[in-house]
């Protein structure tokens, strides 16, 4: 037979360094003996043999080896040559394949690649990655990733014997590499074995892969997310038509893998009555598993249901190779982690949420990933997500590499991830970790450790602008969302929308109030008399952003003690001490955080490889505790006084913020409505007293709807026979004011009783 391919061609192939298999393999046309034949070759290594197989036909074609002994090559005399097969021989097992190199047509369009190439590609995850299509009627996977600088790009898989050889990728104008391979299917595993001009090798996970192997593996998995039916339509079209600033949000924050274990022997139990592996976790204490997501579904949502939260967030749910930095180190952007099941698993948990009121909140890691050879670090050889002066592309307290915002599909990379996790798993609101590392350049760096911008400043502008694009690109899709930033400075409008200049998100955590309030309570309550400022400081500041309240898993690590451990007295005072700062914490401006164990009482640490400490609901004062927690939270949901107004002047009022002497606070919280307001009364010291007079805003009875003291939860049951009626005395600048009894370390939350204040009226 003559040969059509020139030896210098076929070497390239063989030592995987051209950047366009395509032009050597598969089928191509040629003009022979006056007219048009079709010429088929193929690289397959460990060949003895093969031949082209033309179904339609039934018809078999001897290949010959061209060059190499595993480089093979026929002429066919057809005029058209669609759908055809190759079956090879290796040792004694014969197989037949479709050819990957028969299927030329790119899934990416040139719109796709100008979108992506300038940043603004918002659904790019559908495009790169490993996706499930059919091609010529030839069901298989799409691999699509982006390595502009990679000399060569291979699919290394279970389907080739993880070998680069067999699927080398074709690359585009814009440095992405892609290949449709037939018959893969879901569960498949692979990774991209990435060539540099060097010859090094490196082995990545798919940075757009939808699922990956659990740790230590690392290999990326094929999923389909478009096979999960969901139940929470009218979830989903309630939330577009809500404003969640006027809503209550209480959140409980969630670790997934340390709420509660289950033993290792006993299998994880699925909906349809089957059982699946047990996957041992050597970090965990001996005997121990995680629960997977549709366990936690049936006892982590009925537990926070029942408490009164509104939302779950979760620490970072993404897949990440290290239980110890409790998900904040991410290597699978796109995907769920697989320590606690499939993606199906996770999106019946989050609608299983929905189904049950709950809102799901993730934690997302924009602000720098991992060093780990899979992931993302030096991706295609060079410094391709990472900044390559490690002045600003290392974050050296962390031993993390900070992504390069200037650059276009990078941070499409991170707005599209963002977008992903409400398109595809429905959640409802992301926490973003670690704002104040992403805006400033000299974030924990030293003096000569840091380059400042090009005005000579220490903000990080690309920075900004990533945060500004992707708050604007997620409430553009999805209106009635949280996005809620962990940001630690002064920087000025994070809550407030792009258009006006701000970061665009429409919470911020208040760092400051929490510091104040943690400060002010570990202190013994006698010298809290010199610190009033601690409690009433928040408010100056209030209604320049939307905060949220949060005492999260930070504040009970690292040597911190929990948060009963933190307050001063005897057991008794430290009980009563956790109710008056939650109490306080709800009826202040602002939506709410506490992180797991918190309710009942926790008293160690948060260890990230054991359980909360549930043995302690044995004990009286903890279930007291958490009945507490249970009945704040319903009160809150219950006085839209509460919540409605938490970010306007006209939604906090102070009655008498200055009596230091006693620690004593008093203020009003209103609603909407006029009518509707109640009234918080604080005494911060174990000292009771039994005739404190506040102003109060209208005459009538005010019925005392919360008392943190109650008998029922563990206080000494001072209060005030159910409420007091006010006295035409002009006090705190009110016409009318109330004589109270105020309990020790307690919040009086009151409200004016409308009907019985009427019918005393009308006597």
């Amino acid at each position: 037979m003559s040969m059509t391919i020139a030896p210098e061609q076929v070497e390239r192939i063989v030592w995987n360094q051209h950047d366009d298999p395509f032009e050597v393999l598969g089928s191509h046309p040629i003009e022979q003996d006056g007219k048009t034949v079709w010429v088929v070759r193929a690289y397959l290594p460990n060949a003895s043999a093969a031949w082209v197989i033309r179904p339609e036909a039934r018809i078999e074609h001897q290949m010959h080896p061209v060059h190499h002994p595993h480089f093979f090559e026929c002429t066919i005399d057809v005029s058209e040559l669609a759908n055809y097969q190759l079956k090879i021989k290796e040792g004694e097992h014969e197989r037949v394949i479709y050819d990957p190199y028969a299927f030329r047509s790119p899934k990416l369009t040139d719109f796709d690649l100008h979108l992506f190439s300038e940043g603004n590609h918002h659904r790019i995850y559908e495009k790169l990655g490993a996706h499930l299509t059919e091609v010529d009627g030839v069901k298989g996977v799409y691999f699509a990733v982006w390595a502009p600088n990679a000399r060569n790009v291979s699919i290394l898989g279970d389907f080739n014997s993880w070998d680069g050889r067999k699927h080398q990728m074709r690359k585009g104008v814009t440095g992405i590499w892609e290949l449709f391979i037939p018959e893969i299917k879901v569960g498949d595993r692979y990774k991209y074995e990435i060539k540099n001009f060097d010859g090094h090798i490196y082995e990545k996970s798919d940075p757009y892969g939808f699922q990956q192997e659990v740790r230590p593996k690392t290999a990326s998995i094929v999923a389909d997310l478009d096979a999960y039916a969901w139940n929470d339509a009218e979830w989903m079209e309630q939330r577009r038509h809500t404003d969640s600033l006027t809503q209550p949000i209480s959140v409980y924050e969630v670790h997934l893998g340390s709420w509660l274990h289950a033993a290792s022997t006993e299998p994880a139990k699925l909906p349809n009555g089957e059982t699946e592996p047990v996957v041992q976790v050597s970090e965990l204490q001996p005997g121990a598993r995680f629960l997977t997501y549709r366990e936690l579904a049936a006892k982590l949502i009925p537990y926070v249901k029942d408490l009164g939260y509104t939302h779950i967030e979760m620490l970072p749910i993404a897949e990440h190779p290290f239980d110890g930095s409790w998900g904040y180190q991410v290597t699978g952007y796109y995907a769920c982690t697989s320590r606690y099941g499939s993606p199906e698993d996770f999106m019946y948990f989050i609608d299983q949420c929905h189904q049950n009121g709950i809102g799901v909140i993730v934690d997302w890691v924009p602000g720098h990933f991992p060093k780990d050879g899979h992931g993302l670090a030096f991706f295609d050889g060079t410094h391709l997500y990472e900044h390559a002066d490690p002045r600003k592309g290392e974050h050296k307290e962390w031993g993390t590499l900070v992504f390069n915002y200037s650059r276009h599909e990078v941070r499409n990379f991170l707005v599209a991830n963002a977008l992903f996790w409400f398109d595809k798993y429905h959640i409802d609101g992301i926490r973003v970790d670690a704002v104040a590392s992403m805006l400033y350049l000299d974030y924990c760096r030293k003096e000569g450790e840091w380059l400042p911008n090009q005005y000579g400043g220490r903000e990080n502008i690309e920075a900004a602008e990533f945060l500004r694009q992707t708050n604007h690109v997620i409430f553009s899709y999805f209106p009635g969302i949280l996005s809620i930033a962990e940001e630690s400075t002064d920087w000025p409008m994070v809550s407030w929308p792009t258009y006006t200049g701000g970061l665009g998100f429409n919470l911020k955590w208040n760092m400051g109030w929490m510091h104040d309030m943690l400060d002010y309570f570990s202190m013994d309550p006698w010298f809290r008399q010199f610190h009033q400022n601690n409690i009433t400081f928040s408010m100056w500041y209030h209604h320049s952003e939307n905060f949220m309240l949060a005492l999260s898993h930070d504040e009970v690590v690292h040597g911190k003690s929990n948060i009963i451990g933190k307050m001063p007295g005897d057991r008794w005072q430290k009980f009563a001490s956790v109710r008056c700062l939650f109490t306080y914490m709800f009826a202040h401006p602002g939506k709410k955080t506490l992180f797991m164990g918190m309710e009942f009482g926790q008293w160690s640490e948060w260890n990230v490889w054991g359980d909360l400490e549930w043995h302690l609901l044995q004990y009286e004062p903890h279930q007291q505790l958490k009945r507490f927690m249970k009945d704040v939270n319903h009160l809150y949901r219950a006085e839209p006084a509460l919540y409605t107004q938490d970010f306007g002047q006209a939604g906090f009022e102070w009655i008498d913020c200055s009596d230091n002497r006693h620690s004593v606070v008093s203020f009003i919280r209103r609603g909407k409505d006029p009518e509707d307001f109640v009234i918080v009364v604080c005494n911060f010291t174990p000292q009771p007293h039994s005739h404190y007079r506040i102003g109060v805003p209208e005459f009538g009875f005010y019925t005392e709807i919360f008392n943190s003291d109650a008998r029922e939860y563990g206080g000494s049951n001072m209060g005030n026979l159910g409420g007091k009626w006010a006295e035409e005395w002009s006090y705190h600048n009110h016409s009318y004011s109330i004589d109270l009894c105020l309990p020790p370390l307690g919040v009086l939350i009151l409200k004016l009783d409308g009907e019985k204040t009427a019918q005393a009226l009308r006597k």
